[in-house]
């Protein structure tokens, strides 16, 4: 029955088990077992645990695995459960109240049951099978809710997201358990007769469909014109942080679900390797949410992680991440997962992401974790030789400038400097904001003032900065898009030796990239600039059958301008070398 000081039962032996020191916790889980302890003091929240194990029978009675056979929950799945359908409050509410003698009526005050979790974010890394524990939700909406009900699942791909409901198809298609055998009683083609004698859920065209209450699962896509202004009392959001979507897809499934009672979001994702998109704005409310910054009892939070990258190399720390390892996914695995990284440095980054919830910078197709982690030593390079590549882009975009300074033992030294608007500034998500911050704290992000970049603006600012760092300019290459008026005052105020236009494609890209490719394998580019090691970290190659590589560029909120920039500057500096002898 409903008590404000009982402990939930599924939670309470998770908790034993950690105190214990059998199941050791990453500090996320450590911070919402805290939250849940305060919901088990506050006496306005109620514990029930009839819905729970209600759940429990539903699933381990009627559905299947996506082979068809018996599905038994995890224990992390109840514990998970328990959170949402165990919670709940009363509020007083005015509710229509049909007259006894059943014409008209009122309004009445009555304080009314209302269940406490409405969004629940699952994070754990890959193989855990959290995509078996959304549709074990989508399937007790659509067939124990007694209300016409619309739900919907959805991923960064349509196939994707159907995997969601391809157990449940299964379980229809079996009908293992007495419920699914007399819902798929009859035909659905079955048009004469009693109702009765047809098929009361089905698989169709639409998703699954439940007869009996009119009520639809189905797949939609992964974008706010497609989710927004549904009533969803059910959605899930698969995947959302494996993909680089720009659009809060799950505040807009919030917004038509906040027109229903008791609604139910389950975000559950591994951790990808796209940075500061939206995924990570909605992580940064959830650390909030986590540390008590504010309130919200009404989100569900299991993020589940290695607290610090050392740990991989610990595998009793690895169920930190994988909370049921040995059920869905085996130690051999991930240690597979770690000699593949260890010898592939190129799919280290996606290991530590999706393996063990460490997220990791930008991509890695073109330069490795490694080699783009800046020096710590500073270095000013004052009164040196240089080259400089310019990236001057759009308008309303990057305005990237890098400095090459070759040295005595081979290495490179390297320094940048980019400039972009206030309104390009103000429009930026929240999490890549705060990366723009820390740039711009560094120096080498300037802001200019202005809806586009004025140009002359940016020379001045250029030539000042050359000027207080003497630095010796002997070769300038550029990309000639948007470059024509700032050329042509550099040629007429510094003159025309050493300017070279570098057309971009993979003729002229393939082998100064492959030539980058190795300086930054030897470490011998050396910067202490955090904007270089972010757009490194962006930096994605395409590869032509022929081994041929040039820059992608398509991807305008990944910046790889400096990169570019570094290119242009490499190549006039092999064009020039004579003038840096």
């Amino acid at each position: 029955m409903l008590s404000n000081t009982a402990v939930p039962k599924y939670y309470g032996r998770f908790r034993d088990a950690v105190i214990r020191g059998d199941f050791p916790v990453c500090e996320t889980i450590s911070l919402e077992m805290a939250r849940i302890d305060q919901l088990i003091k506050d006496p306005s929240i109620y514990y029930d645990p009839v819905p729970v194990e209600g759940w429990i029978r539903f699933c381990e009675a009627e559905l299947t695995l996506t082979d068809g056979s018996p599905l038994h929950l995890l224990d992390t799945f109840k514990i998970w459960a328990e959170q949402v359908y165990g919670w709940y409050y009363f509020i007083q509410k005015s509710v229509y109240q049909t007259n006894p003698d059943g014409h008209g009526g009122h309004y009445v005050r009555k304080r009314v049951k209302k269940r406490l979790t409405t969004k629940q974010y699952l994070i754990v890394s890959r193989g855990n099978a959290k995509t078996l524990y959304d549709e074990c939700h989508q399937a007790y909406g659509l067939v124990m809710d007694k209300e016409t009900t619309h739900q919907v699942t959805c991923a960064p791909t349509m196939k994707q997201a159907e995997e969601v409901i391809l157990p449940l198809k299964t379980a229809v298609v079996k009908s293992r358990g007495p419920l699914f055998q007399f819902l798929t009683d009859g035909s659905i083609r079955s048009t004469k007769g009693s109702r009765m004698n047809r098929a009361k859920l089905c698989v169709t065209k639409k998703g699954v469909e439940n007869f009996l209450t009119s009520s639809l699962l189905e797949v939609r896509p992964m974008s706010i014109p497609k989710l927004q202004g549904l009533q969803n009392k059910y959605s899930t959001v698969d995947e959302w942080l494996s993909t680089d979507i720009r659009e809060d897809v799950i505040g807009a499934l919030e917004q038509g679900a906040t027109k229903l009672d008791d609604y139910l979001i389950i975000a559950s994702s591994s951790e990808g390797t796209v940075r500061n998109g939206a995924g990570d704005t909605i992580k940064m409310e959830l650390m909030s949410i986590l540390k008590g910054d504010y309130r919200a009892p009404n989100v569900s939070i299991w993020w589940y992680k290695l607290d610090d990258i050392q740990e991989v190399a610990n595998p009793e720390m690895w169920i930190k991440a994988n909370p049921n390892i040995d059920r869905t996914v085996t130690y051999e695995t991930l240690q597979a997962e770690v000699e593949r990284a260890e010898n592939a440095p190129a799919t280290r980054n996606d290991t530590l992401a999706k393996r063990f919830g460490i997220p990791m910078e930008g991509y890695t197709y073109f330069f490795t974790y490694e080699e783009t982690i800046p020096q710590k030593k500073k270095r000013s390079y004052w009164k040196m030789r240089c080259a400089v590549g310019a990236d001057l882009s759009q308008g309303d975009d990057f305005c990237a400038f890098t400095f090459l300074f070759p040295l005595n033992n081979g290495c490179f030294g390297v320094k940048v400097r980019s400039y972009i608007t206030e309104r390009t500034l103000f429009r930026l998500p929240g999490a890549m904001r705060q990366k723009y911050n820390h740039f711009i704290k560094e120096g080498t992000l300037i802001v200019l003032p202005g809806t586009v970049i004025d140009l002359d603006q940016v020379y001045d600012d250029l030539d000042q900065f050359i000027l207080d760092c003497s630095y010796d300019v002997c070769a300038f290459g550029y990309d000639p898009y948007n470059a024509k008026e700032f050329v042509q005052r550099w040629e007429t105020e510094n003159g025309a030796y050493g300017v070279e236009k570098v057309i971009q494609g993979f003729k002229t890209e393939s082998v100064p990239l492959g030539e980058i490719k190795d300086l930054a394998e030897d470490r011998k580019f050396l910067f202490d600039e955090e904007l270089m090691s972010f757009t490194m970290g962006n930096c994605i190659v395409l590869e032509d059958t022929n081994g041929n590589r040039k820059l992608y560029k398509k991807r305008r909120e990944e910046k790889i301008d400096n990169v570019s920039a570094l290119m242009d500057a490499y190549i006039v500096y092999k064009r020039y070398r004579d003038a840096f002898e």
